[in-house]
């Protein structure tokens, strides 16, 4: 279903985010995204990337920390190799949230936090009707039917293997709508600590730091 819908990698690709190792990585990728673009009828003028009508390549990234400026530099320093006009707007907390529940942006910084059951909260997430509707999370304003299909498949499982095949399928569908642009990956909490604490022997499933303030015992 839908597979003449979609790209044809959903079925016959493995996932795979771009790799830069080596000294050629990060040059071959901007190669290629240089091809891509020019394909897509944008080429570079006086160092910047224009149209066939002459219209710049530029976009706003709205942030609500001044923090993530310096996590976005490295990122957005690439694009301006691309010949791409980027810039960043750092505001309160409180606008932010506002913009967001309108859609008032070009790109953000986000994070999906998912569970381990996933259900009801990938409609708002991905679903069409939440791209029509303020205030959801649908913020890349996804609008697919294939999309749609594998999230009600989600919410509807009638057990773990039919709520695993459909969370895979979404996850493809997914990766190859481009829709998102993977930023950082960390598998673990960094934490500092001083050996003078002791935390129980057995710990539960994503035991995080606010439960360990709140089970941890100074040694005798």
């Amino acid at each position: 279903k839908f597979r003449n819908e979609l790209p044809p990698e959903v079925f016959l690709k493995p996932l795979q985010a771009p790799m830069t190792n080596g000294p050629k990585g990060l040059r071959e990728n901007l190669q290629r995204a240089r091809q891509l673009l020019a394909d897509a009828g944008w080429s570079i003028k006086d160092g910047v990337l224009k149209n066939t009508a002459g219209a710049t390549f530029s976009f706003e990234i709205l942030l609500s920390s001044a923090t993530f400026e310096r996590v976005m530099a490295p990122y957005v320093k690439n694009l301006e190799k691309l010949g791409m006009q980027v810039r960043y707007r750092t505001i309160d907390p409180a606008l932010y949230e506002e913009r967001l529940q309108k859609f008032d942006f070009d790109m953000i910084v986000h994070v999906y936090g998912q569970s381990q059951s996933p259900g009801n909260e990938q409609r708002n997430f991905w679903h069409s009707e939440a791209a029509k509707q303020k205030g959801s999370n649908n913020y890349a304003g996804i609008q697919s039917p294939a999309v749609d299909y594998l999230v009600e498949k989600i919410i509807y499982a009638q057990n773990q293997e039919e709520l695993t095949a459909a969370c895979k399928a979404l996850d493809r569908v997914l990766w190859y709508g481009f829709y998102l642009v993977p930023n950082w990956y960390l598998d673990g909490h960094r934490l500092g600590f001083y050996d003078k604490f002791q935390k129980p022997a057995t710990l539960p499933l994503y035991y995080n730091y606010i439960q360990l303030l709140m089970t941890w015992w100074a040694k005798d």
